[in-house]
């Protein structure tokens, strides 16, 4: 597509979203990369701001491109476009501000915190602004989850998309546009950063645990530890067997320790192989917990991005989308398809994979399995089902979007049917939901994730209500279990049941909780006792690799003196008027040398490669380096990255960075025992 047309569309797209603000003509396709410019309108000056220090305002950033993402924290489209945020914001850090703009859907979204926990959750970091009321979404005329809306350097409207997109597509639209804002002196590529609510988060031992289950056979708990991207393996005392995963997000098969995952949610076990729903890798991965093996079984890595067909695959070769829970029937693995609203079938000899009901569209509609064609109406639709069971005969689902529980028929016949929600509705299926116990017409959940059968009822995991609750899957009649005081659980995902005690990933409070359902529902927390959270990777960094882009300094050869068996650097910053460091922020130094004369180092190997961050951020501080050797030359590299933020508390702040290099001889008959690097800040 030729630049002049594609930038015609992408104009044609905000006319499309219905707005009303005053149009700029550009002064030519050709001089201007975009046929038409709209006036953003004001921004609200009342919402709440999180991961930033405070309130922003897009005359602070101009200069940048500035794209807002109208999303909402239950939306698996959302989610989907989290990770495309995530690449434009590494391919341009000083080019590129992301906003998120969250417009809640359910009332549980509206809260503040909530959102924080969301953040956390999905490690999000750019600033969000808490639309609770709509003001944003309403004047930006915004009318499905996700849009996107790019903000030029110069403050106007000019491309928007909604619905799902990709890096790649965002990234051709920056690409042709930024030559000609540079060209004319209109961008400000000093790098942003802003005060992440991950800056103040504390280890924990779990980290929001999505789905939990409990083998009364192996007295065994498996609990996809969803946030440190593992699973551990316990006993159902509590005691811990083991931990599949280094903590490292990605998509790596091998022995526990290697084995990567990305947002691990529900588990199936069948003998000695646990499957797992490796839900933002859109992947199925099996555990030999004999062999003490990870591989993949299904899925390629890759997000589904098409209309699902309806015909059987090779699970390795199918693309998935956003496996969310896993439940196995006789000789069948069934998979709750989050991203394509469906429920798919896999035989557990890992040779076919197929939509097993479901026409596509996300809705709460009883009817036949499936359909001859995508998306054809007529047949039953799910609206990001995330949870499962079975009693053998059925198998029941957590049918999230549509706060509803649904019964699928197991022996491919016969019609989807809804236990609690709201599939007798002519409109507003979607949006219809509460917190109300009752018969299954009177009965309302709120975004639920979880279900168990156990002793012919159905358990809930009512997430946005944070209760547990309990349904009679023939008459829908609905009771709360547990959490009728507010503290009790916060947004739990998962529930499994054995023994009479039913086991939930209480998800937000970062805890596995036990209901004793002989012992009239007492609540107790389960302690996985040595569980520890995943240590950092400790691997060497090139400073080429760290510092791209940083200041360079180059400074005249030093002779230095060692003390103690060490050499010792002095760090000295200045920064400009009305400037301090921010205290939240990383701040980070890594030292790296190049060849000495007498091709031996001069300094140890353990200080060498490895970003070391300050317990504090410091305007002045020293670095100790070990030398091995008395004397002789070398050159040496210091990096360093480092956070500074207007003394007025605004919420923006500048990302600086800088790289001495210096030679040094060292000698014990040198006049100074210290090397000092100063850096005026700009």
């Amino acid at each position: 597509m030729d630049v002049g047309k594609r930038w015609v569309l992408a104009a044609a797209a905000l006319i499309a979203a219905g707005w009303t603000c005053p149009m700029v003509e550009a002064q030519s396709v050709s001089e201007l990369p975009f046929a038409q410019r709209r006036e953003v309108p004001p921004m609200p000056r009342n919402l709440d701001w999180v991961n930033t220090a405070a309130p922003l305002h897009l005359d602070d950033l101009r200069g940048k491109f500035v794209l807002l993402d109208f999303w909402t924290y239950c939306c698996i489209n959302c989610m989907h476009i989290l990770p495309e945020l995530e690449k434009l914001e590494a391919a341009y850090p000083r080019n590129l501000v992301v906003i998120g703009v969250h417009s809640a859907k359910f009332e549980e979204e509206r809260d503040t915190q909530n959102i924080v926990e969301a953040i956390l959750r999905y490690e999000i970091a750019h600033p969000v602004i808490n639309d609770a009321d709509h003001s944003l979404w309403k004047a930006f005329r915004v009318q499905a989850w996700p849009t996107l809306i790019l903000i030029d350097p110069e403050g106007y409207a000019v491309w928007a998309n909604s619905g799902e997109t990709t890096f790649e597509k965002i990234d051709e639209v920056l690409k042709s546009a930024l030559p000609y804002y540079r060209k004319h002196g209109l961008l400000d590529e000093t790098p942003l950063r802003f005060e992440l609510e991950a800056y103040r988060a504390e280890p924990r031992p779990l980290r929001f645990p999505g789905k939990v289950l409990a083998d009364e056979k192996s007295q065994r708990l498996f609990i996809a530890d969803s946030g440190h991207n593992r699973i551990v393996v316990a006993r159902l005392d509590g005691t811990l067997i083991d931990v599949v995963g280094s903590g490292v997000a990605g998509m790596v098969d091998g022995g526990y320790a290697e084995s990567q995952w990305n947002d691990p949610q529900g588990m199936a076990l069948e003998g000695e192989d646990l499957y797992v729903a490796d839900t933002q890798n859109h992947a199925i991965r099996k555990i030999d917990l004999k062999s003490r093996k990870v591989s993949t079984v299904a899925g390629t890595g890759q997000q589904r991005r098409e209309a699902p067909y309806f015909l059987r695959h090779r699970p390795k070769n199918t693309p998935l989308s956003s496996p969310w829970d896993l439940c196995i029937v006789g000789k069948n693995l069934y998979v709750a398809m989050a991203g394509t609203h469906q429920i798919w079938r896999m035989d557990l000899n890992g040779t076919v994979i197929t939509p097993y009901a479901g026409n596509g569209r996300e809705d709460i509609v009883d009817g036949p399995l499936l359909p001859e064609h995508p998306y054809q109406l007529g047949s039953a639709s799910f609206a990001q089902p995330s949870g499962l069971a079975s009693d053998g005969t059925w198998l029941y689902v957590a049918d999230s979007e549509g706060s509803s529980i649904r019964a699928v028929p197991l022996d491919g016949r016969g019609d989807v049917r809804t236990v609690v929600g709201t599939a007798e509705l002519v409109t507003a299926r979607l949006f219809t939901f509460g917190d109300v116990d009752g018969d299954g017409e009177q009965a309302r959940l709120q975004h639920p994730l979880g279900v168990a059968y156990w002793d012919g009822r159905l358990y809930v995991a009512d997430t946005y209500n944070s209760k547990i609750k309990v349904v009679d899957p023939k008459s829908g009649e609905t009771k709360t279990v547990a959490g009728r005081k507010a503290s009790s659980f916060y947004e739990p995902g998962g529930l499994s049941v054995t023994g009479g005690r039913l086991y939930v990933a209480d998800t937000n409070h970062h805890q596995i909780r036990v209901i004793d359902l002989e012992r009239d529902n007492e609540v107790s927390t389960l302690a996985i006792t040595g569980l520890e959270p995943p240590r950092a990777v400790d691997r060497k960094i090139a400073i080429e690799e760290r510092f791209a882009g940083a200041k360079q300094q180059r400074l005249e050869p030093v002779s230095v003196r060692p003390e103690d068996g060490a050499i010792r650097v002095a760090v000295e910053l200045r920064l400009p008027p009305g400037y301090e460091l921010n205290e939240s922020a990383p701040m980070a130094y890594l030292v790296e040398t190049g060849k000495s004369r007498d091709g031996n180092g001069l300094l140890a190997e353990g200080s060498l490669g490895k970003l070391v961050r300050l317990e504090k951020p410091s305007e002045r501080f020293e670095i100790r380096l070990p030398v091995t050797e008395t004397s002789g030359q070398q050159s040496i590299r210091v990096g360093l990255e480092f956070y500074y933020c207007r003394t007025n508390g605004a919420g923006i702040c500048k990302a600086g960075s800088v790289v001495w290099t210096v030679p040094i001889r060292v000698s014990r008959d040198a006049d100074s025992a210290v090397i000092a690097l100063r850096h005026q800040v700009p």
